[in-house]
């Protein structure tokens, strides 16, 4: 009988000349902060388009931006600084998880040199807002964070959803990767947690500097806009009992 799991594969459209890229990954999930932070990375830099993900696995839908159609999943990279990162126009379903994730170690892993992560986590209050914290998948990562001011907590915790699964992957893999995790308002798109994310991690990590002024003054329309990722990934959430896709951590209890 012919396998029936799902894959992925990657399609590159074009040259960039990245030595040793940071891959920084901007999938949706709690708050949209990796969304929007890393939106407003490629957004800046100029990233070009580098490359498609596509799976069998992913939604059935077509996106577009700018009156053109558009893949779901895409990969942008630039050389001046020397970044890459990953994007997702929707939350991906749980079946696309392990799909992606393979993908990006067997097909991109050799294209970048470390990636960093981001998930979102509900702030328990207003003053926890922004607040970051980091996690290594090796002692290098470990110090790289703990040299650019980013608190690595000793407490035990998980981190599941897609997420999860790419730092798992890196991890097993021996591939160097930060999760950074920030406190994101419990129920609507996060700009300001977007911003606190690239000025006090991002920012130190990849040696860039990004005008985040843009996340302030259009706070209201970026959650409009997001709104619709956001309802998505609520409702696919929801379908998980809101248990996949959140940010479990010990630490924050």
């Amino acid at each position: 009988m012919a396998d029936q799991t799902p894959s992925a594969s990657f399609e590159q459209v074009a040259q960039v000349p990245a030595e040793s890229p940071t891959l920084i990954e901007g999938l949706p999930g709690h708050g949209l902060v990796a969304s929007i932070a890393v939106d407003q990375i490629t957004d800046q830099l100029g990233l070009e388009h580098y490359g498609n993900v596509a799976s069998d696995a992913f939604p059935p839908v077509v996106t577009f931006e700018d009156g053109l159609v558009q893949d779901l999943v895409r990969v942008y990279a630039g050389e001046n600084p020397a970044v890459m990162t990953l994007e997702s126009d929707l939350a991906l379903p749980p079946q696309a998880f392990e799909p992606l994730a393979e993908c990006v170690l067997e097909e991109l892993a050799d294209d970048f040199e470390r990636a960093i992560f981001l998930a979102g986590a509900p702030a328990q209050s207003e003053e926890r807002l922004g607040e970051v914290t980091g996690v290594a998948t090796n002692d290098e990562i470990r110090t790289d964070l703990v040299d650019a001011g980013i608190t690595v907590p000793e407490e035990p915790g998980l981190v599941g959803g897609i997420t999860g699964t790419l730092v798992r992957e890196c991890f097993q893999a021996d591939v160097p990767a930060a999760l950074l995790i920030v406190r994101s308002h419990p129920f609507l798109p996060d700009p300001g947690a977007a911003k606190s994310v690239i000025e006090n991690a991002l920012e130190p990590l990849v040696d860039f500097d990004i005008d985040t002024t843009a996340l302030d003054e259009q706070a209201d329309e970026i959650q409009q806009r997001m709104q619709q990722v956001a309802k998505q990934y609520q409702q696919m959430a929801e379908e998980q009992q809101g248990t996949q896709q959140q940010v479990q951590t010990g630490m924050f209890q």
